[in-house]
């Protein structure tokens, strides 16, 4: 059966804070994170065309490509737009910078998979080192019980943290797996992580562990 789907052109691919969230958030690879990944890591922000769609996809097939797309837009996790994504640029400043929109209250923390920060909102110094080793017990302790919290307990979420009564967080630890890097976002108070703030900070993250390495010796 051929596909009726075809490729709108002079559109720029936009990923939405979902699309974002859902690339990074887990390790496991899938068709779909490789597009997202791709996008995300384009140094520069290029239009959709029918080769660089099979680049981003990786694959030949570009009815398997087309509808990769369509799903992921159906999905609302990207979008086209006429006008290019303004990819953050890298400087020492930027994920500092960035850290505060990922909480009401802007408190946040990164970590790399070391356990040592690297950037830091809100948090004062000794607080932002004990964080950093409770974040990353926490989510090793996470990815050591993965088969029981997918497979038995059916919960597809990664991020671990502390809740008052209600239910609302107020400290959460998010790890963000960036190729062959995890790193782990805190968030005091409530997280922002739906806004495009989140995706300056990916798309940051994937230029940083491109373009140096990683942080703190990766």
């Amino acid at each position: 059966m051929e596909t009726t789907l075809s490729l709108q052109t002079n559109l720029y691919p936009h990923i939405t804070a979902a699309g974002a969230f859902y690339a990074v958030a887990n390790k496991a690879g899938s068709a779909s994170r490789t597009l997202l990944s791709n996008v995300l890591k384009a140094g520069k922000s290029d239009v959709i065309t029918p080769e660089r769609l099979l680049g981003w996809a990786e694959t030949d097939d570009l009815d398997s490509a087309l509808n990769l797309l369509y799903r992921l837009q159906r999905l609302e996790f990207l979008y086209g737009e006429e006008n290019p994504v303004e990819v953050p640029e890298i400087n020492s400043d930027t994920l500092t910078n960035l850290l505060p929109h990922m909480s009401d209250s802007q408190k946040a923390l990164l970590i790399d998979q070391d356990g040592f920060y690297f950037a830091n909102s809100g948090f004062n110094h000794e607080a932002a080192e004990e964080v950093a080793i409770l974040a990353s017990e926490a989510i090793r302790l996470s990815e050591r019980h993965a088969l029981l919290i997918k497979n038995n307990l059916n919960i597809y979420q990664n991020a671990w943290g502390l809740c008052d009564p209600t239910g609302q967080s107020e400290l959460t630890f998010f790890p963000i797996y960036i190729n062959d890097f995890k790193y782990i976002l805190v968030t005091g108070g409530m997280p922002q992580l739906h806004k495009d703030y989140f995706v300056s900070l990916v798309r940051a993250l994937y230029q940083t562990a491109d373009t140096v390495n990683g942080f703190n010796g990766f």
